[in-house]
């Protein structure tokens, strides 16, 4: 027993690895009859919070969805959708509508015939660190956390409020403020899901929540460069090599040693990124031979060579490959 990990919190830290980078934030101020049509934003995460009035939130292939004070939801995929005072009422795109540009990242939006207002806080962010966008993929098209009277939600609530204060004062720092408890509620709504969606206990996620393997999963996801062998994380984890193994490829859906190679792809992409070590260094730190075995194996994981990372070519990644 004396190799067993005390216990571990492994969908929290799969969590730590989302790395949000806010993109643009806005807050609106409308006025019935209104209606918004917003655009897809490929490779983001947008959501809507309404502090005061109603809207009605419409995304095709989704129920049509009434949106009160303290609605928070969230669009994991970044797909393109409509938010209006009135179900199917006539949209006017974004992009056509003036815009109080505050900052780089924020502005303010008016717009509407002067009735009934509702005010919006809205957000675009993006995730950076790869294994994040794979996490992105197993989520619903939208994700709706509300109001309710438990000390957990009333934390969350407590949130909404204050960014809903400062985005009314607009007091100095206020943008900073937004944007670090945007990030907060996403993460805090995923959690949300996590804790009540079925879809959250299959696949990797279901992995990240099963003793066991989560505590391989944090294993690898700590200790990516460590020499891991199939026989030492069962052993880690007080698993046979043969059921752990079993176990791990039907939940994860890829066996334990083409996942370490594959989180060990991340961690390299992410030293590219923020590093810029040479090659040959990052090849041997990742445990590989050869600079030339090294590319291989990221170009094959990643799609695209670790020097194209490192010059900044690669602007964007193909859909991950680990089944859900």
């Amino acid at each position: 027993m004396k190799n067993l990990m005390p216990s571990v919190d492994s969908l929290g830290e799969a969590l730590h690895f989302l790395r949000m980078s806010g993109t643009f934030y806005c807050r609106s101020e409308l006025t019935a009859p209104w209606g918004l049509a917003l655009p897809v934003m490929k490779g983001s995460l947008m959501f809507h919070v309404v502090t005061s009035g109603q809207c009605w939130l419409e995304v095709d292939g989704v129920e049509d969805q009434l949106l009160q004070p303290g609605t928070f939801v969230l669009l994991p995929h970044g797909e393109g959708h409509r938010v209006s005072s009135d179900r199917g009422g006539p949209t006017r795109k974004l992009e056509e509508l003036p815009e109080e540009l505050v900052s780089e990242r924020y502005s303010v939006l008016r717009h509407g015939g002067g009735g009934t207002p509702t005010t919006l806080i809205c957000g675009v962010v993006r995730l950076d660190h790869p294994a994040a966008r794979h996490l992105v993929t197993l989520l619903p098209s939208v994700i709706r956390v509300e109001p309710s009277g438990s000390p957990r939600m009333d934390w969350l609530q407590s949130t909404l409020r204050f960014i809903a204060d400062e985005a009314r004062e607009l007091r100095p720092g206020g943008e900073t403020v937004i944007t670090r408890l945007a990030d907060v509620l996403v993460v805090q709504a995923l959690r949300e899901w996590m804790a009540q969606g079925s879809g959250a206990r299959t696949g990797w996620l279901g992995a990240l929540q099963d003793p066991e393997l989560g505590r391989a999963l944090a294993l690898i996801h700590r200790e990516p460069t460590s020499p891991w062998t199939v026989a030492s994380l069962a052993s880690r984890v007080a698993m046979s090599r043969s059921a752990f193994s079993a176990r791990f490829t039907r939940m994860v859906g890829e066996p334990p040693m083409h996942y370490l190679a594959r989180w060990r792809m991340y961690v390299a992409h992410t030293a590219l990124k923020e590093e810029r070590p040479g090659l040959a260094e990052l090849a041997e730190r990742m445990g590989y031979q050869s600079e030339a075995a090294f590319s291989r194996a990221f170009k094959r994981f990643m799609g695209v060579s670790p020097g194209a990372v490192r010059r900044g070519d690669a602007t964007s990644l193909p859909a991950l490959g680990m089944s859900a």
